[in-house]
């Protein structure tokens, strides 16, 4: 059989991975797919470029309607990033007849409903296993692995620079802003790093997760998102200290009035696999009713992990080209016609335990105003930390554990306890989970 020819839009770190794979992998990538694959035509924006892969052999152009518009090109990977020009570019190479491999999370969870749509209306591929978690195969696994399962939640580390951050603030009793700059230093946080440590890459990759774990179009605009960016150094050892170490995560829990979609900063046991995920890795837990609890660890982001995906992607189209679209595995992993408009439970509706850390003025009765206004909100204290003053300080912290309570009953208690005089500054509040 003729070879397959595959265009690249996009020679950065993940594009320049991808065709190094390719190339040096040739001839055991065709022995599984069964045709040859031959990256042929690439773009990028700068072509003079100094690049991490071998272009020999590649015709290359600044423009990528060059690849869309080339009728041999059978498979278009988009690694190019950003969101409204990808859009453009996939859309029309979906119109062109041609597969999508991209590796663009925020390019599906925002727009992947109107991609899928239009890709199944042309009767082409669109995969995305790279979007998620690098090199983990993770979305191939919660699609077709556990396909027989009911998925009841899933938990995930799936930003590598919040993770580092975390790490280093624990390991080496590091402040945040310390610790950020040198994540910008190594690359693994951008000069802008909002999207890593406020929650929103990791929100695209959850909503991601989501949708293919419990059937349910794509809303991002519907994830809870809170940053790592108030985290203290003195939250990271109070956590040690009660025996939880503090991840951000993204949660994504099936419940009887709706899906819970959410990331933030999260207290997990210390004795939890997950828990002990550190650096720059990824690691995502699913929990489902026949199989149990499983977790997927590995390399989320880096050159040639995320083209081990990508490859993957390509493997996958290649074998199923011959194929019409209803016998193809689905896009979200559920028929088109079979994903469900579950409600999406607002933040206030959420019910977790929580890490409550407060300073009080060192008097008399303040211990006491604080519980009576946890139990007017039905809260109830599961562990409590009250430091003892020096000598010559007035106030105090006091760090407590709470059992399971709502949301919207927890934000009235902590608006009422920042309103007791003896409370100085803001309560700091991050959600614990057990993932039992």
């Amino acid at each position: 059989m003729k070879p397959v020819k595959v265009g690249v839009l996009g020679l950065g770190t993940v594009g320049g991975g991808t065709v190094n794979v390719l190339k040096r992998n040739a001839q055991e990538i065709s022995r599984r797919a069964g045709r040859d694959i031959i990256i042929t035509r690439a773009s990028a924006r700068d072509l003079t470029r100094e690049r991490i892969c071998d272009t020999q052999g590649l015709s290359l152009s600044r423009d990528p309607y060059d690849i869309i518009n080339d009728p041999e090109i059978e498979i278009v990977l988009e690694l190019m990033g950003g969101t409204e020009l990808a859009k453009e570019l996939v859309l029309k190479a979906i119109a062109n007849g041609k597969h999508i491999v991209t590796a663009n999370k925020a390019l599906i969870a925002l727009h992947g409903n109107e991609i899928f749509a239009a890709a199944q209306k042309a009767n082409v591929m669109v995969t995305y296993e790279a979007a998620v978690a690098g090199g983990i195969p993770i979305i191939k696994a919660i699609r077709e692995g556990l396909s027989g399962n009911q998925i009841n939640w899933l938990a995930g580390i799936i930003n590598g620079t919040g993770n580092f951050i975390l790490t280093e603030m624990r390991d080496k009793g590091r402040d945040f802003s310390d610790v950020l700059a040198e994540a910008q230093a190594l690359g693994y946080a951008e000069a802008d790093p909002t999207f890593d440590v406020e929650g929103i890459d990791a929100g695209h990759k959850l909503m991601i997760l989501a949708s293919i774990a419990f059937g349910i179009p794509l809303q991002f605009d519907q994830v809870f998102t809170e940053g790592i960016t108030k985290i203290t150094r003195a939250d990271v050892e109070y956590a040690e200290e009660l025996g939880y170490r503090i991840k951000h995560l993204g949660i994504a829990r099936k419940t009887e009035s709706g899906v819970e979609l959410r990331v933030h900063p999260t207290l997990i046991p210390e004795r939890r696999l997950i828990a002990n995920v550190d650096g720059v890795m990824n690691a995502v837990l699913v929990q489902a009713d026949a199989v149990g609890p499983t977790l997927y660890y590995g390399a989320g982001a880096g050159a040639e992990a995320t083209a081990s995906a990508v490859v993957a992607d390509i493997v996958d189209v290649v074998r199923a080209l011959s194929l019409n679209s209803e016998s193809r595995v689905p896009y979200l992993g559920f028929q088109a016609d079979a994903i469900t408009d579950l409600a999406i439970l607002p933040a206030e509706a959420i019910e977790t335990a929580y890490y409550l850390r407060l300073t009080v003025e060192d008097k008399p009765g303040t211990l006491a105003d604080i519980t009576h206004i946890l139990a007017k909100q039905n809260i109830s204290i599961e562990a409590l930390i009250q430091k003892e003053p020096n000598a010559d300080e007035t106030k105090l912290p006091i760090i407590m554990l709470t059992q399971k309570t709502i949301e919207k009953e927890m934000n009235a208690a902590i608006a009422a306890i920042e309103n007791l005089a003896s409370v100085t500054g803001q309560v700091t509040r991050i959600r614990l989970e057990t993932l039992g």
